[in-house]
Formats: structure tokens, sequence, C-alpha cells
């Protein structure tokens, strides 16, 4: 049975080599049987020498993993299905762990947890392999965060900067534009070196249809592997999503490159863990996940990181998604991964209501890695930026009550109402460097206050245009386009 289970794993030319190179002789082989069946759960009798995370291969030429040991079962979780499999049939352990083909072969593909192509093409070319579960590098091999990864967005880049080896925790009720968002960040990457991992854990498939698409259509799969899950998957594929995702981009990472890796969503995750070990009898804690769901998803996001230049210097950038529900940010999963992560971007339902687009709440989103992987004319120019937009909030609630304001707190009161106007952004309209730097020269100037709020982003749109076929500095670039629209601007350098 060893042979044959050998040949249905392998490769047509790694089949004919092990034809010609087989030799008669007696092998012994521990082999188990199948208890039962059930809900992507195989129990398997005998293999006593089987370890968890070892691949066990069936009769029939499905394949499991070992993911739960008792005294007298093990509890497997399916990766391959057969309509053959039934109770009864038998099991060999292949003593080894479970794998991914990584390498350069695999960009541009979309491709399940086991590597296997899901786009109609062949199967991809890889050199090399990576263990879906290994250690996180150790602080030794670890360096500071500092390089920035631009998003193309004016909120983030500017108030809530995210740097090269940063874990991001993009988190929001649903449909109020995580995915959007951080389909718009991968985007943003073309030409800036930045290889894109973009993980779909238990999606509907029209949503994963949407997400191919779009990222086809922009370019940005040039330079992306996109690995599916979706939800009418095996809940062990889904489990194994986000960890084959960050396999490859481990693999480029220790080469020197530079990745990032999206996680849509760790929800999901959680709830297809959660479902396995109900399954497996494993005994239930709060919301009825397990104990270990906190180290679950601690073990998958501590691989992300930027190594030291004696490693290679490459950096694994991960954006996670989580689902809240009706903003509660306190429950079980969102706490957990707040906890984890380097800083969280909060989408509010409230803002996505008013049509503050993207609805990021600035008062509840934080980046604990913050100027210290800002480009620094950006964050010259950003300067006590989101301090004065906070305050303007906190200003703003007085003009509810009609009470009369000085004329210095109307002016700052106008003043942050145009920024809240010149933050909003359009999706797949992420920003160039020098245009994120002239929108903020211009507004710091005061070019944007002699306009009205609602002619505010046509203005801006004008100066971005500008901008982009601008040869020269983008300061120059804002003054010559003031100069166009002759306006004055206040040459006073920002408050810091």
């Amino acid at each position: 049975m060893s042979e044959k289970l050998s040949i249905s794993d392998s490769s047509l030319d790694a089949q004919k080599a092990w034809i010609e190179n087989y030799q008669f002789g007696p092998r012994i082989i521990e082999v188990g049987k199948v208890i039962s069946i059930g809900d992507g759960i195989v129990w398997i009798e005998g293999l006593p020498s089987a370890s968890i995370d070892e691949v066990v291969y069936l009769e029939d030429g499905s394949r499991a993993m070992v993911f739960h040991l008792t005294e007298k079962l093990i509890g497997a979780i399916l990766l391959e299905q057969t309509g053959r499999l039934s109770a009864g049939m038998l099991a060999e352990n292949a003593s080894r762990k479970l794998s991914i083909p990584t390498g350069d072969g695999l960009i541009g593909r979309i491709i399940d947890p086991l590597g296997v192509p899901l786009d109609g093409k062949q199967t991809p070319v890889c050199d090399s392999s990576m263990p879906l579960e290994a250690k996180s590098p150790p602080i030794i091999a670890r360096d500071f965060v500092r390089n920035p990864l631009l998003s193309g967005n004016k909120i983030i880049d500017t108030l809530i900067p995210i740097g090269k080896g940063q874990r991001q925790l993009l988190i929001g009720d649903n449909g109020l534009g995580k995915s959007s968002l951080a389909m718009d960040v991968v985007v943003n990457q073309k030409d800036k070196n930045v290889l894109c991992i973009y993980v779909l854990i238990a999606q509907k498939r029209s949503s994963v249809v949407r997400t191919i698409e779009l990222l086809t259509n922009s370019g940005a799969l040039n330079y992306s592997v996109i690995v599916v899950a979706e939800a009418t998957s095996l809940a062990g594929l889904q489990y194994l999503a986000p960890f084959a995702g960050c396999a490859i981009a481990e693999f480029w990472m220790n080469q020197g490159r530079d990745t990032l890796i999206i996680y849509d969503d760790l929800s999901a995750h959680a709830n297809s863990y959660r479902e396995l070990s109900l399954l497996l009898r494993r005994p239930p804690g709060r919301e009825a996940f397990p104990a270990d769901i906190f180290f679950l998803h601690s073990r998958l996001l501590e691989r992300s990181t930027k190594l030291a230049s004696k490693y290679g210097a490459g950096s694994m950038t991960a954006l996670p998604i989580i689902e809240t529900k009706e903003g509660e940010i306190a429950s079980y999963i969102p706490t957990n991964l707040i906890s984890i992560t380097d800083g969280q971007i909060y989408f509010s339902s409230k803002n996505f209501s008013a049509g503050f687009l993207p609805a990021i709440d600035i008062t509840r989103s934080v980046s604990r890695v913050g100027g210290k992987a800002q480009p620094p004319e950006i964050k010259k120019e950003a300067g006590r930026m989101k301090l004065d937009y906070l305050q303007f909030l906190e200003l703003e609630v007085f003009t509810r009550f009609g009470a009369r304001l000085e004329a210095s707190v109307q002016k700052k009161i106008q003043r942050g109402q145009r920024l809240r106007e010149l933050l909003k952004q359009e999706r797949l309209r992420p920003l160039s460097f020098i245009q994120q730097l002239a929108w903020l020269l211009a507004f710091n100037r005061g070019l944007f206050d002699q306009f009205e709020p609602s002619k505010v982003r046509q203005k801006q749109a004008e100066l971005l245009n500008f901008v982009s076929s601008y040869a020269g500095s983008a300061l120059d670039a804002v003054v010559d386009w003031a100069k166009e629209q002759a306006i004055t601007l206040d040459q006073s350098v920002p408050h810091e």
C-alpha cells in the first residue's frame, strides 16, 4: 500500500523514476484503519507513531492531517476527499509535515492552500517548498520597523502610517470597505518591489471572483499570489489557508525581499478552527472557541516582521482583517488580535453612513510604529494634523447647539471641515508619494482655505492631476499651480 500511496502524491516524472528504480523486497509499514468520517473529520484507529500535523494517506487517494490525538484514536482533518472514502479503509502515516511549493513560479497564480492551481493553468513550477507551520523569527533576527509601506491612501499615509514588517489590523463591521482598502493597498504596490499575497478565507465564490477580477484588471496580479479557500471548501483547507499564504511570503522574506500579506478575514478563520475543534471534541471555552485560539493567531502573525540585515533584511507586512458585530471591538476575537498586532485601522458605520469614505474612524485608529516608518517629508508636513483634526471633531459638537463661537474657534472648525473633505478618497485611486506631499503642502499653506468646503475636493483633484505630470518638486508644483489659479499661498512653515 505504501507504494501506491506514494505514486498518487507524485508528479508523472517522479512516478516513472519510481517504477524504474523499484526493487522487490519485504517492507514493514504501519497501517491504521478509518473508523468514521463526517464533516471533514476522519477518526483513525492505529498508527501509534503518528504525531500532530503529520500527513496521512488514505486508501482511496484522500489526504488528511493529524490534528488531535487520543489514547486509542487519531483525529485528522481532511485535505482532499474522494467520493469513495468510507469507513474501514486503510490509512498510512507519511511521517512528514505539510508543506507548500514556493518560489517565483507562484507569481500571478491563484492556488488553494495545498498549492493546487485554481486558475485552469498548469501546476506552478517551483524549486522550493516551505512548511505551513514554522517558528517565528527570534528577536535577534529582527530589526526595527523603519521603512514606510505606502498605501496610497490619504488617511493612512499621513495619520496612521504603516511600515514594512508591521502588523496592522483592519477592523470593523461587515460591508464597510475593509477588503476594498486592502485591495487598494495591494494595487498601490505596483513598481515598488513588494510581492503581495492575498488570502481569501471562507469567502463566497462571488466575492472571490470579484477580488480576482479587480486585482487582474488593475495589473496587481502581476506581482501577487492569491490563496483561496472558498466557503464551500473543506474546513481543514479554510484553517490552513492563512498558514499557506504566510509560508509563501516567508520564503521571499528569507530571500531579502519585501512582501505584503492580506488575511481576509481572520474571523472566518477563527470560526473554521472552532468548528474543527468542536467536531474533534475539544473542550470549548469562551464563545465556544477552544482555549488555544489566541495562540493560533499569535503564532501566525508573529511570523510577520522586518529581518535584520544579517538575515537578509527582508520583510513581511501583514494586514489581517477582522469583522465586528455592531461595532463591538471588545468581543473575544477582536480583542485578541488588537493585542497581537501593532495597531488597528477602525472602520465606522457612522462614517460610512455620512459618506466619509473610506469609513476610517481616526479617533479609534492607531499605529504603534507611527512616524518612525513615515517618509520625513510627509511626517514634517503632517505634523500635528491628527491632533488638530481630533480637536476639530470636539469643537464641531458645539456648533450643533447654535452656540456663538470666537473667530479663532470658527476658523479652526472651517479648516477642519475642509480637511475632512480632503481626506475622502475613491476606490482604486491611490496617490503617489509626490501627490501625497503636494496636497499636504497646499493644505498647510492655506491653498484650500480660499474655497468653499463643497469645492475643496474638486480643487484637490485638479492639483493632483497637475502634480502627476509635473517634472519638478512637489512644492514647486504647488506654487506653480497656485499661480495658475491666482491663489496666494501662506509660506509659513507648519507647526510640528
